[in-house]
């Protein structure tokens, strides 16, 4: 999350052609220690070190596939494909047998870490489907100021043709006015419009309608030059004094949730050129306990079943969850939390998201944090419909939360050994024959390890 200065580019690239490994990336600024510790466990795994595993009965590791140090991965629709962002460039699996995906085309890029990849795809002029996804230019360098800045002072989204998976290719860029830490479609199909994670309260619109020439809308044609948009997530608290945005997520029901350091906020995009603000977290948003740090990402399952002043649940819609990263703090039973939090209503009334329940399970659940722990901050998650969370916290490993009652967060399992970097998890989508994701998910998960690689776990969901 720190800035990147164009200066290291060079530098960078000659880091980023080093057996796939790379420093670590600029949203998560380690203790000065933690690079070589990356390296010494990644040479444990080589050697053959016996590493112990910390697995609760219902969590099981399929398979391992240690040679590919992820940051982030994404799946396509209509084809069984798991595109990964690494710290050196972006890789591609097919995934026909999403127990065992097999790496098909790589393409070497010095975009460092593209924290969020996401991906589109859409009919071309001769009726074939073309499919890319977004990778924002997220380098790093020494940040000015005293903010732990993570919003980039190159402002850059390049859009990656991956239509052949054997060969990955830039197809365009685009530069922006804001932070592309992580850059977002707001549909996840088509992806006509995305939107930036943002920088001192305010964020990016890119239109993407014409994939070879990829724009910034401007936020005020009034005014002199392309201008962001406001949003109150970017906006400040105590420890980003200009702001920092951090994710856009997408809820399906014509809304998006923007999280940043400035809390939560929900937006009507339903014109997604035209984003409104709709509400916000109440006051809780920028205070502890509920945000030592910045809001880090978010989901609102079953969002379009919403409806206002309603008893909290996650089947109803109106609960909004959310990721709170704290990966400066090293004490694992705090730094960061997993979020449960009441929309109560839609119709522009402010702050009108209220804090449920929190759950930090590397420090009360039973796969208990190992003494060389020291960055295990909660961070990316992703919601099965059985009502199970998957969620990576660093070293911490994979957590299991069940969150079918919002109003008290329990962990259901994990996967944790002394040997690890979690940082994303994803439930594999279930397929039909032509190999199009029907929407349901299965029992499987990805998990993205910046030291083990990527690995499958299968999950015993509840009945």
């Amino acid at each position: 999350m720190r800035a990147r200065l164009l200066a290291v580019l060079t530098s960078l690239l000659a880091v980023a052609l080093m057996v796939g490994t790379a420093s670590t990336a600029a949203a998560h600024p380690p203790p000065p220690d933690q690079e070589p510790q990356r390296a010494q466990k990644r040479e444990q795994l080589a050697s053959g070190v016996n590493i112990p595993v910390l697995s609760s009965p219902n969590v099981r590791l399929v398979n391992s596939f240690p040679d590919t140090l992820g940051i982030s991965g994404v799946f396509a629709t209509s084809a069984p494909l798991f595109i990964l962002s690494t710290t050196t460039g972006i890789s591609v699996f097919d995934v026909t047998d999403p127990m065992a995906p097999r790496l098909t085309g790589v393409l070497p890029l010095a975009h460092f870490e593209n924290e969020a990849i996401n991906y589109g795809e859409r009919r071309g002029p001769g009726g074939a489907i073309e499919r890319f996804v977004m990778v924002g230019y997220d380098l790093f360098g020494v940040p000015a100021g005293t903010d732990p800045d993570h919003v980039g002072t190159s402002r850059e989204v390049a859009i990656v043709d991956v239509t052949n998976p054997t060969t990955p290719r830039v197809r365009s860029t685009a530069r922006t006015t804001t932070s592309t830490h992580t850059v977002s479609c707001i549909r996840d199909t088509a992806c006509d419009f995305a939107y930036s994670a943002g920088t001192a309260g305010t964020f990016s619109v890119l239109d993407l309608t014409d994939l070879d020439a990829p724009r910034e809308v401007d936020g005020d044609p009034t005014a002199p030059g392309v201008q962001p948009f406001a949003s109150p997530a970017a906006g400040p608290n105590a420890v980003f004094t200009r702001g920092a945005g951090h994710k856009w997520n997408f809820d399906g029901a014509g809304y998006g949730i923007h999280t940043g350091s400035g809390g939560s906020a929900i937006f009507d995009v339903r014109d997604p050129a035209a984003p409104s603000l709709v509400t916000t977290t109440d006051e809780n948003g920028t205070s502890t306990p509920w945000n030592d740090f910045i809001h880090h990402n978010s989901d609102r399952p079953n969002a379009s079943r919403f409806a206002p002043d309603t008893p909290p649940s996650v089947a109803a819609g109106n609960v909004l969850l959310i990721t709170e990263e704290d990966y400066e703090n090293t004490d694992c039973a705090t730094a960061g939390s997993f979020q449960s939090w009441y929309v109560e209503r839609l119709d522009g009334t402010p702050a009108a998201v209220h804090p449920l329940d929190r759950i930090n399970p590397v420090s009360v659940g039973e796969g208990a944090a190992l003494p060389q722990m020291t960055f295990c901050s909660a961070h990316w998650f992703d919601v099965h419909p059985s009502g199970i969370v998957a969620q990576g916290f660093y070293q911490g490993g994979v957590r299991f939360t069940d969150v079918r009652d919002a109003t008290d967060l329990t962990e259901y399992g994990y996967f944790a050994t002394g040997v690890s970097e979690v940082w994303d998890t994803y439930w594999v989508p279930r397929r039909n024959i032509r190999g199009i994701a029907t929407g349901d998910k299965t029992n499987l998960v990805y998990v993205v390890d910046l030291i083990r690689g990527l690995e499958v776990l299968e999950v015993d969901l509840p009945r």
